[in-house]
């Protein structure tokens, strides 16, 4: 089970986060927000995930595959919805390098939507709080 532990800091929105691991690493918001930008937003720290994943993903595949990867390159940006009633969108471009063929090429961008992140974002997930 993977598991993070946050705490707000003294300042206006610095926030420590912890991973079960025992990374720790700073949000924060922007300055145009009230934050200090000490660190990432949130919603940068979530398609930071969604990035790292398809990364990690296809790099193993591509390894069992024993197929000529060399590296991922990801550029994600997280669009908010115009209108209050829009659905937010996630893009995300990838380039690949390596000796690769089209069809490794093809299957490499499918296997980048079976990620775990892509597809808790993709099918949804419950999501319980309490107060402890």
């Amino acid at each position: 089970m993977t598991s993070i532990e946050s705490q707000t800091k003294k300042s206006n929105y610095e926030i420590e986060i912890k991973s079960g691991s025992g990374h720790t690493v700073l949000a924060d918001e922007p300055i145009a927000s009230g934050g200090k930008n000490k660190g990432m937003a949130p919603d940068e720290f979530l398609i930071a995930g969604l990035a790292a994943c398809i990364s990690a993903t296809l790099e193993m595949y591509a390894q069992r595959k024993e197929w000529d990867l060399q590296v991922v390159h990801t550029s994600i940006k997280f669009i908010d919805g115009e209108k209050s009633n829009d659905i937010p969108s996630i893009q995300t471009d990838i380039r690949l390098e390596g000796n690769l063929d089209e069809d490794q090429k093809k299957r490499l961008m499918v296997i980048a939507g079976k990620c775990p992140i892509h597809k808790m974002l993709t099918t949804g997930m419950e999501i319980n709080a309490s107060l402890t």
